[in-house]
């Protein structure tokens, strides 16, 4: 499994952001595609995952009430739309495939990595 990760970039507060993320290779294994952030000095830490199948939706506590996850299942493509966006989610912002989602928050879930995309919040 291949992903591309796209649409980073910098926002100001309050602005909004759509991520996109890819999916190409043995997609018909994929369990569920999750989104992950990392600020400098931090670790990973878990945004939002959507099961590829039933389109279910997760969020962490960073996403709830803000972000919301997608799935375009014709495009092999998960979206992450982020709003009323603030200089805290300023991070790289990950997405990865897990084959066997028993718990989607954990990174230890997930078999694959997207390359990872800049998101920058200024105040």
């Amino acid at each position: 499994v291949q992903l591309q990760a796209s649409g980073g970039g910098l926002v100001q507060a309050g602005g909004s952001l759509e991520l996109s993320c890819a999916a190409s290779g043995s997609i018909f294994s994929i369990d569920a595609i999750g989104w992950f952030r990392q600020a400098p000095g931090k670790e990973r830490e878990f945004v939002a995952a959507i099961s590829w199948s039933s389109r279910s939706p997760y969020y962490g506590d960073p996403a709830k009430g803000r972000f919301t996850i997608s799935v375009d299942n014709a495009k092999d493509t998960v979206y992450l739309q982020m709003n009323s966006l603030k200089p805290e989610d300023t991070a790289v912002y990950y997405c990865a495939a897990a084959f066997n989602g028993e718990d989607i928050s954990l990174v230890t879930s997930y078999d694959y990595w997207g390359q990872g995309t800049q998101v920058t919040v200024s105040s």
